[in-house]
């Protein structure tokens, strides 16, 4: 029995009106800071102590949920993991509909411990409860002032960023580095095991949460692929950033990474290949998830992807510069009008460029700052503009408030959103914030690498959601008849059936039974061949001798390839499957050669993957990566992102390739692979010959999942 998590129930849990704390006890530091919390946001009064003692915490307990007598939201149960059914039993008794579990010991302890928590959100879902956890330290309603968590949470202005943990101890460190750096909460939770809520929900919920505008998410897994894709596309569209910090990687099971394709993903590529589908922002530091969230949800969706910089440091401009290309975060050139207009605001001396550095001019005449900030935001390709300068945090004497101030002014003036960039890590304290509210700066990010971090990253979410829709994208219909057999691997012959089937061009070949029909087959083609042996139960051909090229079409040398081909088969694979024959094609040359394949991820299902083909794939080691379905633009995005596309706009004299018309190819490639349905394991092409307008698959493969 499965309880549906919906916002109703999700409310109710996190917008409690009364808590009871279950196994209270002067001895646990978890009951303590729970407690704790709440008496210090007022809650007194609504928090019921639940313990076999009947005083804990120097206030009177009731040894039952049962016996408290008042409506309670939600049970906070810190008791061991033997004790959780009677516990669980005894807030369903109460009317009690939500449950946050501490304990651990269950699925992050082995199979034992994977078979007592579902064992767990079984009996808590035939009791009407609802759980979060458990192994978590619970959550904090920043918005309400409502803290049901074991970590010290102070009192603090509720703000526009959600953050999600997986991790409770983690979280302690990261409300602490919050509110160094001014990223005001709006809710903090932490997920545990994530037995029923997932930070797929909760992401879910928040969407519709008009306090938050931006959500920070640390995990080390997606445990609830369906519900965070569902609601990481309604976050798209409600302009909602979310910021993930993604830790763990490994590979794909090792059946599929025996072929091609499989070897060129992994789970934590495919992870960079949803989150980039779903316009989700992957960083790799807590500093950096926090202080993106809070770019985010300050600035907004920016409407150009340009960042331009003025700053009153040159030695800062040069760090920007080279962080940004280390990134591939966009500083744009100038327009020809942004110059001009520059110039008639710097010094003779000064440069006018992008970073702007102001000069020591802009200290005798600080409304340089705020002219030069107004016409960097004017230009065409600059979507947000960042001024670097310093800010005080400490109560010394502050010379600089005249350049906070005109900063200020500038940044009220300018055409677009802007950041105050401070060049250190330093915290944003009641000084600060006092700074900033005279000269009128609203957001602050601290640290110059970091700036250019949170602006690249907002620059690019603005950009890949800025046509996400809520639902999935749409599928075309591939006709694909039924196959007789789905399961194992399938020879060449019978992978090309398929691919023509959905309209994929194909180099012709003939299958020859015979050395007689090879002879045959290799004269009607009248030009060199390849001839290669067909086998379901020989994927790697060419490994074992049963492939030879430009043979001549004439009767001597196809008989002689045809006969090496069929001897290495049989010699390689003795009591091996049945060798069907062999395919004659006609030899193709120049061109370039892609990988175009698809992978079955256990989680997110399909995904595509494009590669340089040939020597490449191994010389390279990159691929690119999509979740199915891939529309042809999309198909062509990634060909943009190949670090060897240069040879597809025809490198040393080659041919450009019909870029448009490969997008199209690699699109129906996608769309077959997912018109075959959960069935299938991989397909791929693989080489997918690209030479101008002329686009082939030269050889193919089709793996069935085992269990199909």
């Amino acid at each position: 029995m499965a309880l549906p998590i919906t916002a109703e129930r999700l409310t109710s849990l996190l917008r409690p009106r009364s808590v009871a704390l279950v196994g209270a006890s002067d001895k646990s530091a978890f009951s303590l800071l729970a407690y704790r919390n709440l008496v210090e946001f007022g809650l007194a009064g609504h928090t019921y102590l639940v313990s076999r003692r009947a005083e804990v915490h120097g206030q009177a307990a009731v040894p039952s949920c049962a016996q408290i007598g008042e409506p309670v939201d939600v049970a906070y149960l810190m008791v061991p993991q033997a004790g959780m059914p009677a516990a669980l039993e005894d807030a369903a008794a109460a009317g009690i509909r939500n449950a946050c579990v501490l304990s651990s010991g269950y699925a992050e302890a082995g199979e034992a411990g994977r078979a007592a928590q579902d064992e767990l959100a079984r009996h808590a879902a035939g009791l009407g409860l609802v759980l979060l956890g458990p192994n978590h330290l619970g959550f904090a309603n920043f918005t309400d002032g409502v803290p049901v968590c074991s970590i010290p949470v102070p009192r603090r202005e509720p703000g526009p960023v959600a953050l999600l943990s997986q991790s409770g101890a983690s979280s302690s460190a990261m409300l602490d580095f919050a509110a160094m750096v001014d990223v005001g909460l709006s809710y903090l939770v932490t997920l545990g095991n994530e037995a029923m809520i997932t930070a797929g929900h909760v992401l879910d919920y928040l969407v519709d949460d008009p306090g938050t505008r931006a959500v920070a998410i640390f995990m080390e897994t997606v445990r609830d692929p369906e519900t965070f894709r569902r609601a990481a596309r309604r976050a798209a569209a409600a302009d909602k950033a979310i910021v993930v910090l993604k830790a763990g990687s490994s590979v794909l099971s090792a059946r599929t990474a025996a072929a091609h394709t499989g070897a060129l993903t992994g789970d934590d590529r495919v992870i960079d290949a949803v989150f980039a589908d779903l316009g989700v922002i992957r960083v790799d530091c807590i500093e950096d998830m926090l202080i993106t969230a809070g770019a985010a949800a300050a600035l907004g969706r920016l409407s150009k992807p340009g960042i331009g910089i003025v700053s009153i440091s040159g030695g800062a401009c040069d760090i920007v510069a080279d962080r940004a290309d280390d990134l591939g975060a966009d500083l744009p050139e100038l327009a020809p009008e942004t110059r001009a207009a520059l110039a008639a605001i710097m010094p003779a001396y000064g440069t006018v460029q992008n970073p702007l550095d102001v000069t020591g001019a802009a200290v005798i005449d600080p409304t340089i700052f705020t002219r030069a900030i107004e016409a960097m935001s004017a230009d065409p390709a600059i979507g947000v503009v960042g001024v670097v300068n310093s800010i005080p945090w400490r109560a010394d004497q502050f010379p600089g408030q005249a350049f906070v101030d005109a900063i200020g002014a500038g940044m009220r003036a300018a055409s677009g959103p802007s950041a105050y960039v401070n060049q250190v890590m330093q915290p944003v304290t009641d000084v600060t914030r006092a700074s900033m509210a005279h000269g009128g700066v609203s957001c602050v990010i601290p640290g110059l690498r970091q700036a250019v971090v949170a602006l690249h990253h907002v620059a690019w979410w603005s950009g890949a959601t800025r046509t996400t829709e809520a639902g999935p994208p749409a599928v075309p219909a591939v006709p694909v008849p039924e196959p007789a057999r789905r399961h194992g691997k399938w020879s060449e012959h019978a992978a090309r059936g398929l691919l023509a089937d959905a309209g994929i061009p194909l180099v012709p070949a003939r299958l020859a039974g015979s050395a007689a029909e090879a002879v045959q087959a290799a004269a009607g083609f009248g030009a060199p061949v390849s001839i290669k042996v067909v086998s379901a139960g020989i994927p790697h051909k060419t490994d074992i001798g049963g492939v030879r090229l430009d043979v001549p079409p004439a009767d001597g040398p196809v008989r002689a390839a045809y006969q090496a081909v069929t001897e290495a088969a049989t010699a390689a694979r003795p009591a091996g499957p049945a060798i069907d024959g062999v395919l004659v094609s006609p030899m193709r040359r120049g061109g370039t050669e892609l990988l175009v394949g698809v992978v079955r991820d256990p989680q997110w299902g399909p995904v595509l993957a494009v590669a340089i083909g040939g020597l490449f794939v191994e010389i390279l080691n990159e691929s690119v990566l999509a979740p199915l379905p891939v529309s042809a633009v999309q198909a062509g995005r990634l060909l943009d992102r190949l670090r060897g596309q240069a040879v597809l706009d025809g490198a040393r004299g080659g041919v450009p390739a019909d870029r448009g018309a490969l997008a199209a190819v690699i699109a129906r490639i996608g769309d077959l692979a997912l018109a075959l349905g959960e069935d299938l394991e991989s397909l791929e092409v693989n080489p997918l010959l690209v030479d101008g307008a002329r686009i082939e698959a030269l050889d193919a493969a089709v793996t069935w999942r085992e269990d199909s």
